[in-house]
């Protein structure tokens, strides 16, 4: 297990796409999708977070520690925020809620190389494809981030060019595609269902 860093699982949103259901909650393979996400990640970190607006959705992962937002309607950086002020570790790797398909070899080299490097954050990329959600972020950034949240602008992107990032080029193979899928849609798990 790593011990300077929490696993942090954004589940928050408001899903209107959904009809207001958790995307973390969608089943995908017989199994919902925050559960596939816990089992990849539950033996590498020994803190987990999950982030999240509902927290009656996720009494079943009691054992984890869940929290909400205190900058309401901020996105992802919201829940960053939420996850930075409540743990006590270094770092924190951001995991979107709605990534089925996380590969656990993935994350570790990330934190590896994470160990290795002094930066702010380090985030995978693809091509021109960065993954802001698939991400470890220092806790060191946290009075920056509060500054930005409350300028009123919560662009992740944005917030990026702040703060000295440092990018993991990984190839563009099928395993990496298929760690970064998330899920938009509803006509989405129809092509999902098949790819369990």
């Amino acid at each position: 297990m790593y011990k300077n860093i929490s696993g942090v699982i954004l589940a928050g949103g408001d899903n209107k796409r959904f009809g207001g259901q958790p995307k973390a909650k969608i089943i995908i393979g017989g199994r919902a999708i925050i559960s596939r996400i816990a089992v990849t990640i539950e033996d590498i970190f020994d803190e987990i977070i999950i982030v999240t607006n509902v927290p009656a959705e996720f009494k079943e992962f009691s054992h984890f520690r869940i929290i909400s937002d205190l900058f309401q309607n901020a996105g992802p950086l919201g829940g960053l925020h939420a996850a930075m002020k409540t743990t006590s570790k270094e770092a924190v790797f951001v995991f979107a809620g709605d990534m089925p398909f996380l590969e656990k070899q993935l994350i570790t080299n990330q934190i590896n190389r994470f160990a290795e490097e002094k930066c702010n954050a380090l985030v995978p990329q693809v091509n021109d494809f960065t993954e802001p959600l698939h991400s470890i972020y220092s806790n060191s950034i946290l009075n920056k981030l509060e500054k930005y949240l409350n300028e009123g602008t919560y662009a992740v992107r944005e917030f990026l060019e702040r703060i000295d990032v440092k990018y993991m080029r990984l190839p563009d193979s099928d395993v990496t595609i298929r760690s970064f899928t998330n899920i938009n849609y509803p006509s989405d798990l129809i092509a999902f269902e098949t790819a369990t």
